[in-house]
Parts: C-alpha cells; sequence; structure tokens
C-alpha cells in the first residue's frame, strides 16, 4: 500500500547523510546549551529580590518570541526565512502527520531537533549581545537573562522532543507534558497547522492571542475486543489528488457512487476532522443506520473516518491518495467488528464476502463517478 507520509518519512531518512550521529547532536546541544548557561550565571552573585523579576520577565519574552517566530515564520513563507518555513512546514508537517506523530528510531531526530549549529547563533546572536548591554547596567540581571534565554532554547527543545515520543515511553505520562503532546497533536492537523496552538512549552501565548485549541482525545475503538475485519482496495482515477480526494470526502455525494449508501445528513463540501454526519445504509444486505466523526482530512493525502450502527457495529473507514502521473492512486481502506457473537457468525459466514464485493463496486463507480465530476467542474486536471 503507499502512503503518503509513509512515502515521504521513506524518503526524508534516505536523505539523512549516512554520517549524521543523533546521540552527538543532541549531546552537542545539551552540552553547549549547559556551558553557555553556567557561563552566563558564572558572574551571578547576591541577587537582589528585584533582580529576580528578570527570570519570568525573560521566560515571558522568550515564550512571546517562540509564538511569533512559530505562527509568522513557521507557517507563513517569507522570503528571508525560507529555508526555515522549508525545514519546518515542509518537513516536520509531513514527517509528522495525525496517525503518524511519534518517531521511530534516533534517527529521526533530524527532523525534530534544530540544526546543532542553531544553539551556538541564538547563543551569540541573541543572549550575548543582550548579556553585554544588560551588564553595563546590571551584572545579576544580565547575567539571568543570558542564561535563561539558553535555558528556554533547551527546555523547547526537550519539550518538543517529548511531543513526539513513542506513546508507549512513561514520560508521556507524565502531567503536563501529556497535555502538551495533546495541544501539539492538535497543531500538527493540517487544517489547524497554520492558526492553533504555536507553543510548545507552554501555551500562554496561545491563550492571550486566541489561539489556544484543546479537544479532548477521542477514545480509540477497543481493537482488542474482537479481531477487526479488514478489507483494502485500490484505484486509479484521472484527476489531482486533492481534487479526488476532496470529492471522495464530500460525504453528501456517497449515495452517488458508493452501492451501500442510501442517504447523508450532513454538512455539504469536504468534511474537516472533528465533523459528523449521519448515514442510512443497506450492507450485506441488511439495512442499518450509522453515525460518524471525521478522525483526520489532509487534502489530497489522507481521510478517515469512524462511525458507530447497529447491532454492535463499530468501523473505520480510510482514503489515501498519492499521485502517479497525472492520476491519482487511490486507496480506501474499512475496517469493522461486531460486538455480538451472532453478528460476528454471520459476518463470517455472509455478510463480508457481499461487504468486500459492495467495496470493491465502490470503487469503480467513485471513479466514474468522480472523473465525470471533475471534469463538469473544470478541475479534472
Amino acid at each position: 500500500m503507499r502512503q503518503t507520509t509513509e512515502g515521504f518519512r521513506s524518503r526524508y531518512r534516505a536523505a539523512i547523510h549516512p554520517l549524521y550521529n543523533p546521540w552527538l547532536h543532541s549531546a552537542f546541544v545539551l552540552l553547549f546549551g549547559a556551558l553557555a548557561i553556567s557561563l552566563f550565571w558564572s558572574n551571578v552573585h547576591q541577587i537582589q529580590p528585584t533582580e529576580w523579576l528578570a527570570v519570568p520577565i525573560t521566560l515571558l519574552l522568550f515564550n512571546l518570541g517562540v509564538y511569533l517566530v512559530h505562527r509568522h515564520l513557521g507557517h507563513h513563507k517569507k522570503r528571508f526565512a525560507r529555508l526555515f518555513y522549508a525545514r519546518h512546514a515542509g518537513d516536520h508537517h509531513s514527517f509528522f502527520a495525525p496517525g503518524h506523530m511519534t518517531y521511530d528510531s534516533a534517527r529521526d531526530w533530524r527532523v525534530i531537533l534544530f540544526p546543532a549549529w542553531l544553539i551556538v547563533l541564538h547563543t551569540l546572536a541573541v543572549a550575548l549581545p543582550l548579556w553585554w548591554l544588560l551588564k553595563q547596567l546590571d551584572s545579576n540581571v544580565a547575567g539571568l537573562v543570558g542564561g535563561f534565554l539558553v535555558l528556554g532554547y533547551l527546555a523547547y527543545e526537550v519539550f518538543h522532543a517529548c511531543e513526539h515520543l513513542p506513546p508507549h515511553n512513561p514520560v508521556t505520562r507524565l502531567p503536563w507534558i501529556r497535555q502538551m503532546r495533546r495541544l501539539h497533536a492538535l497543531h500538527h492537523r493540517r487544517e489547524l497547522m497554520q492558526e492553533r496552538n504555536f507553543n510548545i512549552v507552554f501555551p500562554l501565548m496561545d491563550y492571550l492571542f486566541g489561539t489556544l485549541y484543546w479537544e479532548p482525545e477521542t477514545e480509540p475503538l477497543n481493537l482488542t475486543r474482537t479481531p477487526m475485519t479488514r478489507m483494502q482496495h485500490q484505484i486509479v482515477i484521472a484527476g489531482h489528488p486533492i481534487n479526488v480526494l476532496a470529492y471522495a470526502s464530500t460525504v453528501t455525494l456517497w449515495p452517488q457512487w458508493h452501492p451501500s449508501s442510501l442517504r447523508i445528513d450532513g454538512p455539504k463540501g469536504p468534511l474537516h476532522a472533528g465533523a459528523r454526519f449521519e448515514e442510512d445504509i443497506r450492507a450485506g444486505g441488511r439495512d442499518g443506520h450509522l453515525s460518524w466523526e471525521v478522525a483526520e482530512y489532509l487534502p489530497g493525502r489522507r481521510w478517515s473516518a469512524r462511525a458507530q450502527g447497529d447491532h454492535g457495529l463499530s468501523l473505520v473507514v480510510t482514503y489515501e491518495c498519492d499521485s502517479e502521473g497525472n492520476d491519482t492512486h487511490f486507496v480506501r481502506t474499512l475496517e469493522y467488528q461486531f460486538s455480538g457473537i451472532a453478528m460476528r457468525m454471520a459476518n463470517r459466514l455472509l455478510l463480508k464476502r457481499r461487504i468486500d464485493a459492495e467495496s470493491a463496486a465502490s470503487l469503480q463507480a467513485l471513479r466514474d463517478m468522480a472523473q465525470k465530476y471533475l471534469a463538469a467542474t473544470g478541475v479534472s486536471a
């Protein structure tokens, strides 16, 4: 199966220099940061109460700086910051997408951590000049500001790495990190990445600027209850992946091409994550009703939704697209299960074969209807 995110990950990993050492990368950042902090703090002595105010002010300004850079340079292309935009919005957000938010090996740190030289630049171009200016007024304030500017950088790197840890790592269950992981996962949704959750360590600026977005994590289907029936079908459709997936994820059009879909009650147009709709179906010769919620929508790449239905039915449908010349390689994956033993037996004896045949027929109809629709609307190219 061709998967856009997995394909990008494979290409990105193949392009990493063979001599790249993720442990050396992270060790250099941490050791250089610790050395810089110790040097800045080496001349700090007998701090007065008013001088301690430099700490929260520095962290507040650093938080603001991270927010502004992330929001306006990381997700909006500017000529003077095009390399940062390409690395962040292009590489990082393509490597880590909904459903693919964790790294697989230490070499994947290459797309999480900033380049090792950046902490040197941050120290020499930001922290050191501020330290020198403030030293003319108060050496204690200068040392605190310089040290905490570097400490803020290290905190960003550490928290960002924690937000992409595999879910079985015990660190992911720690308070604060758990919540920030959720905020960051929401930020990585395609429809939210330019608008929401830009803070990495503490979401203060997101709160103040009205860009904080929280959504409780949806309880996953209980896949251990019974084995899921899984079927997958593929087809090539003439048209650009963005247009093909937009058509397929416009659920109000499903009755036009899917033989099991009788009626849809829901919003028009391609549905984004969080959207809900209702569907009357006739699958495997049985009538039923499904309540749907869209789990993710990455335009031109991936769309997924889950549903609960009659007779203890739970299902997940996923559409994935990839370019194939001027056409689209379209993959539809259906996973479903019944909670009751009678329906599980009926599925094994009869329903599975009929649903599989209907699913295969639906892709043929999807190809024909999508190509007609795209040609009629002038977006088939």
